[in-house]
Protein backbone atom coordinates (compact mmCIF):
# COMPACT_ATOMS: atom_id res chain seq x y z
CA UNK A 1 0.00 0.00 0.00
CA UNK A 2 1.36 3.40 -0.98
CA UNK A 3 -0.88 5.66 1.13
CA UNK A 4 2.02 7.24 3.03
CA UNK A 5 1.88 10.95 3.62
CA UNK A 6 4.31 13.54 2.37
CA UNK A 7 6.82 13.76 5.21
CA UNK A 8 8.92 16.60 3.85
CA UNK A 9 9.96 17.43 7.40
CA UNK A 10 12.16 14.34 7.31
CA UNK A 11 12.44 13.74 3.58
CA UNK A 12 14.44 16.86 2.79
CA UNK A 13 18.12 17.64 2.64
CA UNK A 14 19.92 19.83 5.13
CA UNK A 15 21.37 22.13 2.48
CA UNK A 16 19.58 24.52 0.20
CA UNK A 17 22.02 24.44 -2.71
CA UNK A 18 20.15 23.66 -5.91
CA UNK A 19 21.43 21.79 -8.90
CA UNK A 20 22.82 23.80 -11.76
CA UNK A 21 22.52 27.16 -10.03
CA UNK A 22 18.81 27.75 -10.56
CA UNK A 23 17.47 28.02 -7.02
CA UNK A 24 16.51 31.55 -6.00
CA UNK A 25 16.65 32.98 -9.51
CA UNK A 26 14.56 33.04 -12.61
CA UNK A 27 15.11 30.70 -15.52
CA UNK A 28 16.22 32.23 -18.80
CA UNK A 29 12.72 31.83 -20.20
CA UNK A 30 9.28 31.01 -18.92
CA UNK A 31 8.94 27.24 -18.52
CA UNK A 32 5.99 25.13 -17.42
CA UNK A 33 6.91 21.93 -15.56
CA UNK A 34 4.26 19.22 -15.72
CA UNK A 35 4.24 17.02 -12.59
CA UNK A 36 2.27 13.77 -12.57
CA UNK A 37 1.77 12.76 -8.93
CA UNK A 38 -0.28 10.26 -6.96
CA UNK A 39 -3.39 11.28 -5.06
CA UNK A 40 -4.46 9.48 -1.91
CA UNK A 41 -7.60 9.13 0.12
CA UNK A 42 -7.67 10.68 3.58
CA UNK A 43 -7.95 7.52 5.66
CA UNK A 44 -4.43 7.97 7.00
CA UNK A 45 -4.58 11.73 7.50
CA UNK A 46 -4.19 14.96 5.57
CA UNK A 47 -4.32 15.00 1.81
CA UNK A 48 -1.00 14.73 0.05
CA UNK A 49 -2.35 16.95 -2.71
CA UNK A 50 -2.65 19.88 -0.33
CA UNK A 51 1.04 19.67 0.51
CA UNK A 52 2.03 19.44 -3.16
CA UNK A 53 0.18 22.70 -3.71
CA UNK A 54 2.10 24.41 -0.92
CA UNK A 55 5.47 23.24 -2.19
CA UNK A 56 4.67 24.25 -5.77
CA UNK A 57 3.54 27.71 -4.66
CA UNK A 58 6.67 28.28 -2.60
CA UNK A 59 8.89 27.12 -5.44
CA UNK A 60 7.19 29.41 -7.96
CA UNK A 61 7.63 32.34 -5.59
CA UNK A 62 11.40 31.83 -5.71
CA UNK A 63 11.55 30.95 -9.42
CA UNK A 64 9.56 33.52 -11.35
CA UNK A 65 10.37 31.91 -14.71
CA UNK A 66 9.11 28.42 -13.83
CA UNK A 67 5.47 27.44 -13.34
CA UNK A 68 4.44 24.10 -11.83
CA UNK A 69 1.47 22.31 -13.36
CA UNK A 70 0.27 19.56 -11.03
CA UNK A 71 -1.77 16.61 -12.27
CA UNK A 72 -3.04 14.17 -9.68
CA UNK A 73 -3.93 10.57 -10.46
CA UNK A 74 -5.16 7.98 -7.97
CA UNK A 75 -2.28 6.03 -6.44
CA UNK A 76 -3.97 2.85 -7.68
CA UNK A 77 -3.72 4.09 -11.30
CA UNK A 78 -0.50 6.12 -11.31
CA UNK A 79 1.74 3.42 -12.85
CA UNK A 80 -0.70 2.59 -15.64
CA UNK A 81 -1.39 6.26 -16.39
CA UNK A 82 2.32 7.08 -16.63
CA UNK A 83 2.98 4.13 -18.94
CA UNK A 84 0.15 5.24 -21.22
CA UNK A 85 1.42 8.83 -21.33
CA UNK A 86 4.91 7.69 -22.24
CA UNK A 87 3.60 5.40 -24.96
CA UNK A 88 1.58 8.27 -26.41
CA UNK A 89 4.62 10.56 -26.43
CA UNK A 90 3.19 12.74 -23.65
CA UNK A 91 5.58 12.01 -20.81
CA UNK A 92 5.47 14.56 -17.97
CA UNK A 93 8.57 16.44 -16.86
CA UNK A 94 8.53 14.79 -13.43
CA UNK A 95 6.51 11.78 -12.35
CA UNK A 96 5.86 9.76 -9.23
CA UNK A 97 5.59 6.01 -9.70
CA UNK A 98 6.49 2.59 -8.35
CA UNK A 99 8.20 1.78 -11.67
CA UNK A 100 11.20 3.47 -13.24
CA UNK A 101 13.49 0.79 -14.73
CA UNK A 102 11.81 0.51 -18.17
CA UNK A 103 11.98 4.26 -18.71
CA UNK A 104 15.62 4.34 -17.61
CA UNK A 105 16.61 1.49 -19.92
CA UNK A 106 14.85 3.18 -22.83
CA UNK A 107 16.92 6.34 -22.29
CA UNK A 108 13.91 8.45 -21.35
CA UNK A 109 15.15 9.75 -17.97
CA UNK A 110 17.74 12.11 -16.57
CA UNK A 111 19.98 10.45 -14.00
CA UNK A 112 20.64 12.04 -10.62
CA UNK A 113 24.04 13.39 -11.67
CA UNK A 114 22.24 15.56 -14.23
CA UNK A 115 19.77 16.90 -11.66
CA UNK A 116 21.61 17.38 -8.35
CA UNK A 117 24.99 18.73 -7.31
CA UNK A 118 27.53 16.27 -5.90
CA UNK A 119 26.86 17.09 -2.25
CA UNK A 120 23.14 16.53 -2.69
CA UNK A 121 23.66 13.22 -4.47
CA UNK A 122 25.96 11.99 -1.70
CA UNK A 123 23.40 12.83 0.99
CA UNK A 124 20.80 10.35 -0.25
CA UNK A 125 20.87 7.10 1.75
CA UNK A 126 22.98 4.64 -0.19
CA UNK A 127 20.69 1.62 0.13
CA UNK A 128 17.89 3.60 -1.52
CA UNK A 129 19.93 5.10 -4.34
CA UNK A 130 21.39 1.66 -5.04
CA UNK A 131 17.84 0.40 -5.46
CA UNK A 132 17.15 3.26 -7.87
CA UNK A 133 20.20 2.51 -10.01
CA UNK A 134 20.03 1.04 -13.52
CA UNK A 135 23.24 0.30 -15.44
CA UNK A 136 25.47 2.23 -13.03
CA UNK A 137 23.39 5.44 -12.98
CA UNK A 138 20.63 6.40 -10.53
CA UNK A 139 17.34 7.26 -12.20
CA UNK A 140 14.84 6.45 -9.45
CA UNK A 141 14.86 9.24 -6.84
CA UNK A 142 13.59 7.79 -3.54
CA UNK A 143 10.37 9.31 -2.25
CA UNK A 144 7.95 8.30 0.53
CA UNK A 145 10.33 5.69 1.93
CA UNK A 146 9.59 3.07 4.57
CA UNK A 147 10.94 0.01 6.34
CA UNK A 148 8.71 -2.29 8.41
CA UNK A 149 9.03 -3.59 11.94
CA UNK A 150 7.22 -6.23 14.00
CA UNK A 151 4.23 -4.59 15.71
CA UNK A 152 2.50 -6.30 18.63
CA UNK A 153 -0.45 -5.63 20.91
CA UNK A 154 0.98 -5.09 24.39
CA UNK A 155 -2.31 -5.81 26.18
CA UNK A 156 -2.73 -9.15 24.40
CA UNK A 157 0.89 -10.00 25.15
CA UNK A 158 0.32 -9.15 28.83
CA UNK A 159 -2.77 -11.34 28.99
CA UNK A 160 -0.89 -14.18 27.29
CA UNK A 161 2.02 -13.70 29.71
CA UNK A 162 4.50 -12.97 26.94
CA UNK A 163 7.37 -10.94 28.35
CA UNK A 164 8.33 -9.04 25.19
CA UNK A 165 8.86 -9.05 21.45
CA UNK A 166 10.12 -12.34 19.99
CA UNK A 167 13.79 -12.33 18.98
CA UNK A 168 13.79 -15.57 16.96
CA UNK A 169 11.29 -17.61 15.00
CA UNK A 170 11.00 -20.15 17.80
CA UNK A 171 10.06 -17.33 20.15
CA UNK A 172 7.63 -15.94 17.58
CA UNK A 173 5.93 -19.32 17.32
CA UNK A 174 5.79 -19.67 21.11
CA UNK A 175 4.24 -16.20 21.37
CA UNK A 176 1.69 -17.09 18.70
CA UNK A 177 0.73 -20.26 20.57
CA UNK A 178 0.27 -18.26 23.77
CA UNK A 179 -1.92 -15.74 21.96
CA UNK A 180 -4.01 -18.51 20.44
CA UNK A 181 -4.50 -20.00 23.90
CA UNK A 182 -6.24 -16.82 25.11
CA UNK A 183 -8.52 -16.72 22.08
CA UNK A 184 -6.76 -14.32 19.71
CA UNK A 185 -8.23 -14.98 16.25
CA UNK A 186 -5.00 -14.38 14.32
CA UNK A 187 -1.91 -14.60 16.52
CA UNK A 188 0.36 -13.58 13.63
CA UNK A 189 -1.02 -11.61 10.69
CA UNK A 190 0.68 -13.22 7.69
CA UNK A 191 -0.05 -10.76 4.87
CA UNK A 192 0.17 -12.81 1.69
CA UNK A 193 -2.83 -11.27 -0.02
CA UNK A 194 -2.41 -9.67 -3.46
CA UNK A 195 -1.92 -6.14 -2.12
CA UNK A 196 1.67 -6.60 -0.93
CA UNK A 197 2.56 -10.26 -0.63
CA UNK A 198 5.98 -9.55 -2.09
CA UNK A 199 6.94 -7.41 0.93
CA UNK A 200 5.77 -9.88 3.58
CA UNK A 201 7.40 -12.80 1.81
CA UNK A 202 10.67 -10.95 1.36
CA UNK A 203 10.81 -10.15 5.08
CA UNK A 204 10.72 -13.85 5.91
CA UNK A 205 13.16 -14.86 3.18
CA UNK A 206 15.71 -12.24 4.27
CA UNK A 207 15.33 -13.36 7.87
CA UNK A 208 16.33 -16.87 6.82
CA UNK A 209 19.33 -15.65 4.81
CA UNK A 210 17.57 -15.82 1.46
CA UNK A 211 15.91 -13.33 -0.86
CA UNK A 212 14.68 -12.86 -4.40
CA UNK A 213 18.04 -12.54 -6.14
CA UNK A 214 21.54 -14.00 -6.16
CA UNK A 215 24.79 -12.16 -5.46
CA UNK A 216 24.95 -11.55 -9.21
CA UNK A 217 21.66 -9.63 -9.02
CA UNK A 218 19.80 -12.33 -10.93
CA UNK A 219 16.52 -13.90 -9.85
CA UNK A 220 17.09 -16.92 -7.62
CA UNK A 221 13.89 -18.00 -5.90
CA UNK A 222 14.80 -21.66 -5.47
CA UNK A 223 17.75 -21.15 -3.12
CA UNK A 224 17.73 -23.46 -0.07
CA UNK A 225 17.21 -20.62 2.41
CA UNK A 226 13.96 -19.67 0.69
CA UNK A 227 12.72 -23.24 0.76
CA UNK A 228 13.58 -23.42 4.45
CA UNK A 229 11.70 -20.20 5.25
CA UNK A 230 8.49 -21.14 3.45
CA UNK A 231 8.58 -24.68 4.83
CA UNK A 232 8.84 -23.29 8.36
CA UNK A 233 5.90 -20.97 7.75
CA UNK A 234 3.82 -23.83 6.39
CA UNK A 235 4.59 -26.31 9.16
CA UNK A 236 5.18 -24.17 12.24
CA UNK A 237 2.79 -21.26 11.77
CA UNK A 238 0.04 -21.82 9.21
CA UNK A 239 -0.57 -25.51 9.90
CA UNK A 240 -0.94 -24.74 13.60
CA UNK A 241 -3.65 -22.15 12.95
CA UNK A 242 -1.39 -19.34 14.10
CA UNK A 243 -1.71 -17.18 10.98
CA UNK A 244 -5.46 -16.93 10.55
CA UNK A 245 -7.74 -18.89 8.28
CA UNK A 246 -6.35 -17.84 4.89
CA UNK A 247 -3.10 -15.84 4.68
CA UNK A 248 -3.46 -15.62 0.88
CA UNK A 249 -6.48 -13.35 1.36
CA UNK A 250 -5.02 -11.10 4.07
CA UNK A 251 -4.06 -7.76 2.51
CA UNK A 252 -2.02 -5.14 4.34
CA UNK A 253 -4.94 -2.72 4.61
CA UNK A 254 -7.18 -5.40 6.13
CA UNK A 255 -4.41 -6.53 8.47
CA UNK A 256 -3.99 -3.00 9.82
CA UNK A 257 -7.74 -2.76 10.45
CA UNK A 258 -7.84 -6.09 12.24
CA UNK A 259 -4.77 -5.23 14.31
CA UNK A 260 -6.54 -2.06 15.44
CA UNK A 261 -9.54 -4.17 16.50
CA UNK A 262 -7.38 -6.49 18.59
CA UNK A 263 -7.95 -9.46 16.28
CA UNK A 264 -4.27 -9.77 15.31
CA UNK A 265 -1.65 -10.15 18.02
CA UNK A 266 1.45 -9.29 16.00
CA UNK A 267 2.31 -8.47 12.41
CA UNK A 268 4.75 -6.65 10.18
CA UNK A 269 3.79 -2.98 9.97
CA UNK A 270 5.05 0.36 8.69
CA UNK A 271 5.39 3.74 10.45
CA UNK A 272 1.97 4.83 9.19
CA UNK A 273 0.42 2.30 11.59
CA UNK A 274 1.70 4.27 14.58
CA UNK A 275 -0.45 7.32 13.95
CA UNK A 276 -3.64 5.27 13.61
CA UNK A 277 -2.78 3.20 16.69
CA UNK A 278 -2.02 6.30 18.73
CA UNK A 279 -5.29 7.89 17.70
CA UNK A 280 -7.18 4.75 18.69
CA UNK A 281 -5.21 4.56 21.96
CA UNK A 282 -4.20 1.00 21.16
CA UNK A 283 -1.46 -0.31 23.45
CA UNK A 284 1.20 -1.38 20.98
CA UNK A 285 4.95 -1.67 20.63
CA UNK A 286 7.27 -2.66 17.82
CA UNK A 287 10.65 -4.34 17.41
CA UNK A 288 13.00 -5.43 14.66
CA UNK A 289 11.71 -8.44 12.74
CA UNK A 290 13.71 -11.43 14.01
CA UNK A 291 16.12 -13.63 12.09
CA UNK A 292 15.24 -17.31 12.10
CA UNK A 293 17.87 -18.22 14.67
CA UNK A 294 17.90 -14.92 16.55
CA UNK A 295 18.85 -11.29 16.13
CA UNK A 296 17.52 -8.53 13.90
CA UNK A 297 16.81 -9.46 10.30
CA UNK A 298 17.68 -7.12 7.40
CA UNK A 299 14.69 -4.81 6.94
CA UNK A 300 12.83 -4.62 3.65
CA UNK A 301 13.20 -1.26 1.93
CA UNK A 302 10.11 0.25 0.29
CA UNK A 303 9.85 3.47 -1.66
CA UNK A 304 7.91 5.33 -4.27
CA UNK A 305 10.13 7.00 -6.84
CA UNK A 306 10.34 10.33 -8.59
CA UNK A 307 11.87 10.53 -12.05
CA UNK A 308 12.64 13.34 -14.47
CA UNK A 309 11.88 12.74 -18.14
CA UNK A 310 14.05 14.04 -20.96
CA UNK A 311 11.30 14.56 -23.53
CA UNK A 312 10.69 18.26 -22.97
CA UNK A 313 14.36 19.18 -22.52
CA UNK A 314 13.74 20.80 -19.12
CA UNK A 315 16.73 19.27 -17.30
CA UNK A 316 17.78 22.44 -15.50
CA UNK A 317 14.27 23.31 -14.42
CA UNK A 318 13.62 19.75 -13.23
CA UNK A 319 16.87 19.86 -11.28
CA UNK A 320 15.89 23.17 -9.69
CA UNK A 321 12.49 21.89 -8.57
CA UNK A 322 13.78 18.56 -7.25
CA UNK A 323 16.62 20.26 -5.38
CA UNK A 324 14.10 22.61 -3.80
CA UNK A 325 11.83 19.68 -2.95
CA UNK A 326 14.61 17.93 -1.03
CA UNK A 327 16.12 21.12 0.40
CA UNK A 328 16.29 21.98 4.06
CA UNK A 329 14.26 25.14 3.51
CA UNK A 330 11.41 23.24 1.92
CA UNK A 331 11.54 20.67 4.69
CA UNK A 332 11.27 23.23 7.47
CA UNK A 333 8.35 24.96 5.83
CA UNK A 334 6.29 21.89 4.97
CA UNK A 335 6.34 19.37 7.76
CA UNK A 336 4.34 16.18 7.75
CA UNK A 337 3.42 13.34 10.09
CA UNK A 338 4.70 9.96 11.16
CA UNK A 339 4.11 8.05 7.96
CA UNK A 340 7.21 8.19 5.78
CA UNK A 341 10.93 8.13 6.53
CA UNK A 342 13.80 10.42 5.52
CA UNK A 343 15.73 9.46 2.41
CA UNK A 344 18.88 11.43 3.22
CA UNK A 345 21.55 11.12 5.89
CA UNK A 346 21.24 14.74 6.99
CA UNK A 347 17.46 14.53 7.33
CA UNK A 348 17.83 11.25 9.25
CA UNK A 349 20.14 12.97 11.73
CA UNK A 350 17.74 15.91 12.03
CA UNK A 351 14.74 13.66 12.59
CA UNK A 352 16.40 11.50 15.25
CA UNK A 353 17.44 14.67 17.06
CA UNK A 354 13.92 16.10 17.00
CA UNK A 355 11.81 15.19 20.03
CA UNK A 356 8.62 15.27 17.97
CA UNK A 357 10.01 12.67 15.59
CA UNK A 358 11.50 10.31 18.18
CA UNK A 359 8.89 7.59 17.50
CA UNK A 360 10.39 7.30 14.02
CA UNK A 361 13.94 6.71 15.25
CA UNK A 362 13.87 2.88 15.32
CA UNK A 363 12.61 2.86 11.73
CA UNK A 364 15.13 5.46 10.63
CA UNK A 365 17.98 3.47 12.15
CA UNK A 366 17.08 0.57 9.85
CA UNK A 367 17.28 2.56 6.62
CA UNK A 368 20.98 2.11 5.91
CA UNK A 369 20.60 -1.68 6.07
CA UNK A 370 17.41 -1.87 4.02
CA UNK A 371 17.32 -4.50 1.30
CA UNK A 372 15.03 -4.12 -1.69
CA UNK A 373 13.18 -6.32 -4.09
CA UNK A 374 14.78 -5.94 -7.55
CA UNK A 375 12.78 -2.81 -8.39
CA UNK A 376 15.54 -1.67 -10.76
CA UNK A 377 14.92 -4.59 -13.12
CA UNK A 378 12.64 -4.08 -16.09
CA UNK A 379 11.00 -7.43 -15.48
CA UNK A 380 10.17 -6.75 -11.83
CA UNK A 381 6.51 -5.68 -12.28
CA UNK A 382 5.71 -8.98 -14.00
CA UNK A 383 7.65 -11.00 -11.44
CA UNK A 384 5.98 -9.11 -8.60
CA UNK A 385 2.62 -10.12 -10.06
CA UNK A 386 3.65 -13.79 -10.04
CA UNK A 387 4.77 -13.53 -6.41
CA UNK A 388 1.45 -12.02 -5.38
CA UNK A 389 -0.44 -14.81 -7.10
CA UNK A 390 1.71 -17.79 -6.18
CA UNK A 391 3.89 -17.40 -3.09
CA UNK A 392 1.05 -17.89 -0.61
CA UNK A 393 0.32 -21.32 -2.05
CA UNK A 394 3.62 -22.57 -0.67
CA UNK A 395 2.61 -22.11 2.96
CA UNK A 396 -0.91 -23.51 2.85
CA UNK A 397 -1.75 -27.03 3.97
CA UNK A 398 -0.31 -29.39 1.38
CA UNK A 399 1.72 -26.61 -0.18
CA UNK A 400 5.06 -27.43 -1.79
CA UNK A 401 7.59 -24.62 -1.30
CA UNK A 402 10.15 -26.08 -3.71
CA UNK A 403 7.56 -26.39 -6.47
CA UNK A 404 6.21 -22.89 -5.95
CA UNK A 405 9.68 -21.37 -5.88
CA UNK A 406 10.69 -23.27 -9.02
CA UNK A 407 7.57 -21.90 -10.70
CA UNK A 408 8.56 -18.37 -9.68
CA UNK A 409 12.00 -18.91 -11.19
CA UNK A 410 10.33 -19.99 -14.43
CA UNK A 411 8.09 -16.90 -14.32
CA UNK A 412 11.16 -14.73 -13.79
CA UNK A 413 12.97 -16.24 -16.79
CA UNK A 414 9.92 -15.64 -18.96
CA UNK A 415 9.57 -12.07 -17.68
CA UNK A 416 13.25 -11.38 -18.36
CA UNK A 417 12.92 -12.69 -21.92
CA UNK A 418 9.80 -10.62 -22.57
CA UNK A 419 11.47 -7.53 -21.11
CA UNK A 420 14.51 -8.03 -23.32
CA UNK A 421 12.46 -8.38 -26.49
CA UNK A 422 9.77 -5.89 -25.59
Amino acid sequence: MRRRQFLLQTAGLAGTTAALGLTGCSASKDVKLHLLVASYDKSIGASLGDQWDAVAAAFEKQHAGIRIELERVSYTKIDKTLAQRVEEGRAPDIAQSNIFAPYAEDGRLHDMSQLFDIATQADFIRSFTDAGTVRDATYGIPFLASTPRLFYNKELFRRARISGAPTSWDELRASALALKAIGVKTPYGLQLGPEAAEDEALSWLLAAGGGYTSELAEYDFGKPENVEALTWLRDELVAEGLAGTDPMKLNRTDAYTRFMRGEIGMMIGHPMLMGAADQAKLPYAHAAFPKKDGGAAPPVGISDWLMAFRRNDHRKECGAFLSFLYSGKSALTYGGSQSALPVTYSASDAATGNAAEQPLSPFIEQLANAQFAPVNMRSWPAVRGAIRTDVGQAVLKGGEPETVLASLDESAVKADMEAATG
